[in-house]
């Protein structure tokens, strides 16, 4: 057999051999298979476990720094760099092209530019200022103004607040004031009216000591109040009508089990008396509980100007001076300084 021969015969038995290989591995073999789990669909995941996801790629990549963090660094390393001087640092002064250029045409690291005699002149360049927010060109200095005008206009009122606090208070003290002056002015008119008219009674013939039946000058007048002057009618009528409310008090403290204005025909005096009743009689001004249009007209005025009228009242018809304190023999009153309390100061 030649040697074609047998090589040919040996390809014969190769494919033979790989048909039935192949019909071999066709069949199934039910007691080796192996059967798969199915898998499960891929949940979605949160907002927060893909952060923590990502924070531990992130660390074991490496720290990466927050944003507040990485602009602190970059803001420090800019600053540590503008508040470097080119011309101290020879490193930098080489490699900067303008500087080289200015060498060469004389220029010195600490000198200024210009001529020798530019004397006070900048030695170091004009420093810059990065912008890191959003607002236009201008806004810090018109906040600036905004600002600084309303401290003014705050300061401002608040010295006029207490200005006027304090002229508040002092007009207060000086009306309570000059409205002690002049009840005291009222005072003394009242007196010496008074003392005039009991004056002109004893020259008259009059007794000018009447008396209640306990003997003591009564406390509250029965003449009109119309006929009292002005100037000091307000003064007796605020006294009358304190006087009558202390009577009334004291009546109905006194009776037992009626008022003291109620009368029977047919009791004693000594019952009355016994009960209280009778023993107090009222002598109440006739026009006490009437309106006073000119009183009140007087009242309204301005307490100076009140002051005013009753010290002027005083000098012309008693030739006496308030401030002084002093009745003066004629009316030209010679050694008065004046009519008013400043006069007198």
């Amino acid at each position: 057999m030649s040697k074609e021969d047998t090589r040919l015969a040996n390809l014969i038995n190769k494919e033979g051999g790989g048909e039935e290989e192949e019909e071999e591995e066709d069949e199934d073999d039910y007691m080796n298979m192996v059967i798969a789990e199915p898998t499960k669909p891929k949940e979605k995941e949160t907002y927060t476990q893909i952060r923590m996801r990502k924070e531990r790629e992130a660390e074991a990549r490496g720290r990466i720094k927050p944003k507040a963090e990485r602009e602190a660094d970059e803001k420090a390393a800019r600053e540590a760099a503008l508040s470097e001087s080119m011309l101290a640092n020879p490193e930098l002064a080489s490699k900067n092209k303008g500087l080289a250029m200015m060498a060469k045409m004389g220029f010195k690291a600490g000198s200024a530019l210009g001529s020798k005699n530019n004397v006070g002149a900048r030695t170091e360049p004009i420093g810059i200022s990065i912008k890191e927010d959003r607002g236009g060109i201008g806004l810090d200095s018109e906040k600036k103004r905004k600002f600084r005008e309303e401290v003014e206009r705050e300061g401002k009122r608040v010295k006029a607040e207490e200005g006027d606090y304090r002229e508040r208070v002092r007009r207060e003290r000086e009306e309570v004031r000059l409205e002690g002056q002049v009840s005291a002015a009222m005072r003394v008119a009242e007196r010496m009216t008074g003392e005039k008219e009991e004056a002109d009674a004893f020259e008259a013939g009059l007794d000018p000591e009447e008396t209640t039946n306990s003997g003591k000058k009564r406390q509250i007048s029965t003449k009109p109040l119309k006929q009292i002057n002005v100037l000091w009618r307000g003064l007796v009528r605020r006294r009358e009508e304190k006087e009558r409310d202390r009577r009334m008090r004291y009546d109905l403290q006194q009776s037992l089990s009626r008022l003291p204005t109620y009368e029977d025909s047919n009791e004693d005096d000594d019952y009355k008396k016994a009960m209280g009743n009778g023993a107090t009689q009222y002598l109440l001004v006739e026009d006490l509980e009437e309106e006073d249009p000119e009183l009140d007209e007087f009242n309204a005025l301005d307490p100076a100007v009140r002051l005013e009228r009753l010290v002027e009242h005083l000098r012309t018809q008693f030739l006496y001076c308030f401030w002084c304190k002093h009745t003066y023999p004629d009316e030209e009153m010679d050694g008065c300084p004046g009519l008013t309390e400043e006069d007198h100061d």
